[in-house]
């Protein structure tokens, strides 16, 4: 059974292919694997393909359609190998953890499984997700569809790339402080981290605990709804999920804003905003209040603590979660001969790559003794503070409307040696985190052929507000419909 791969570009297109029979799973598990291939020399995006696995899950859905009831069975996809699946490498990006398998399936692995979704491989990363460009894995650096000189975003870059190659109709990311959405916008993609507790997190490899969250990146609004559709369950496995049931994301698919107040925070247009991303995520506002909505701009002014607060509370919770990594139960173990506490150290030297020390240090340092009071408890503080002045712009507006990075996507290596440049590629994303509200990122616009894009915020648990001005947004415009121009290796970009 062979068709256009290329005609079917998004999961709900290639779910209704599906259900009327005109492919089956397995010509589009095998398209895809084909295409992933050809591009993975210069694109980079994967860490484990699958190719049995998929094929098996593939052939499962076609043996017994009737089974299985969700728009994502049959459809392939990826996840980022951050999130355990049974048998496969699960690396995080990290020599510390090559060639561990996991025992178990994370919660949201077993959710798409079980609906008889297709996995087609686990996704480059920065390691531990730590970073914004996916230039910091131990394995290989991803490129940029867009542009292969370019970096993808961090630290979901491989998801992202993945997707917006159309090497996978949709990936799975996880976003500490905007891992999810920066590679999104970065690469032209619609990229959803939901409300803190919205989807569990066991499973997850974590960071930042108090920060991690699961959630998709796809092609449009509609298949990021199918996918949250899965994920979003209570479960009792982790203790941080939300126990009230979920709605029907895609009920939220409404074309109209007639009423809905958009707050646009000053705050979010600074610090090194480029002006051609300001102008496109103005023009959307725009759009959307010729559509109805009623804009006003608003303050916030502890955002502008956001990225020192977060790179306090970020790295001390990563240091508690990684000391975990000291060779005895799993993972890499120097080879080193010497006593028990050389060989802790000298593994995790081995093990763990200079952006995860470095981390790990600071997040030490502010648990200490005598400097607990000072930062720790400090920046917990000031989140409160930044959780408070999002209650204060909800209390007046239905969603908020920001920049989702101040820039396009960055060449490789240009801010490696510029970590404070690095990390205000999240600046705009980051406080999303800390108050734990649901944040979209969808695409509003180029610069100079990069992708641009504009990031809704809602208040807890309103992923359904944003779903709504966002495929309002998106049935109004066409940038979603790009396509990055993927030529045969070899032939010129």
């Amino acid at each position: 059974m062979s068709f256009d791969l290329d005609s079917i570009s998004t999961a709900w297109q290639a779910s209704e292919a599906l259900c009327s029979g005109k492919v089956s799973s397995e010509a589009h598990t095998r398209a895809l694997l084909e295409r992933l291939r050809a591009l993975e020399p210069r694109l980079n995006a994967f860490l484990a393909i699958l190719d049995d696995e998929a094929l098996a899950a593939a052939a499962r859905y076609d043996e017994n359609r009737s089974a299985f009831a969700s728009p994502l069975a049959g459809v392939p996809g990826a996840i980022k190998d951050n999130m355990c699946l049974i048998g496969a490498p699960n690396t995080c990006g990290s020599k510390i953890l090559a060639g561990w398998k996991p025992p178990y399936n994370a919660t949201v692995v077993n959710a798409i499984l079980d609906a008889g979704g297709v996995i087609l491989g686990k996704t480059n990363l920065d390691e531990f997700a730590m970073g914004s460009s996916t230039e910091n894995s131990a394995f290989k650096v991803t490129s940029n569809p867009w542009d292969f000189s370019r970096v993808p975003g961090g630290s979901s870059g491989g998801s992202a790339a993945a997707v917006a190659a159309g090497a996978a109709f949709w990936a799975l990311g996880s976003d500490t402080g905007g891992s999810i959405r920066q590679p999104a916008a970065f690469c032209g993609l619609v990229g959803l981290k939901p409300t803190y507790g919205r989807v569990s997190r066991y499973g997850l490899v974590a960071y930042a605990s108090s920060l991690d969250q699961i959630g998709p990146l796809t092609r449009d609004v509609r298949d990021a709804a199918l996918v949250m559709n899965l994920l979003a369950a209570h479960d009792p496995l982790d203790s941080t999920s939300w126990p009230e049931p979920a709605p029907d994301y895609t009920k939220s698919l409404v074309n109209d804003v007639s009423g809905m107040t958009i707050g646009v925070p000053k705050e979010f247009f600074g610090q090194g905003v480029e002006e051609d991303v300001a102008s496109a995520v103005w023009a959307a506002i725009r759009l959307l209040e010729q559509k109805g909505a009623r804009v006003k701009e608003i303050s916030m002014p502890n955002v502008e603590y956001a990225l020192p607060v977060y790179y306090i509370i970020a790295p001390a919770e990563a240091s508690s979660n990684l000391a975990r990594y000291d060779g005895v139960r799993y993972g890499h173990r120097t080879e080193m001969q010497c006593d028990h506490v050389a060989m802790f150290e000298q593994t995790r030297a081995e093990g763990f790559g200079a952006e995860v020390k470095q981390r790990i240090m600071i997040g030490t340092y502010a648990l200490s003794a005598g400097y607990y009071d000072a930062y720790y408890l400090k920046a917990q503080q000031v989140r409160t503070l930044l959780r408070r002045d999002f209650d204060a712009a909800f209390e007046t507006c239905d969603l908020l409307i920001t920049p989702t990075a101040p820039t396009t996507a960055f060449r490789i290596g240009e801010r490696s040696s510029d970590p404070f440049q690095m990390k205000l590629s999240d600046v705009c994303t980051i406080p999303v985190n800390l108050a734990g509200i649901p944040g979209m990122s969808v695409p509003c616009g180029f610069s100079n052929g990069l992708p641009v894009g504009m990031q809704l915020l809602g208040p807890a648990f309103g992923e359904e507000t944003l779903f709504r001005a966002a495929y309002t947004f998106e049935q109004s415009t066409d940038y979603h419909l790009a396509r990055p121009d993927l030529r045969p290796c070899g032939e010129s970009h």
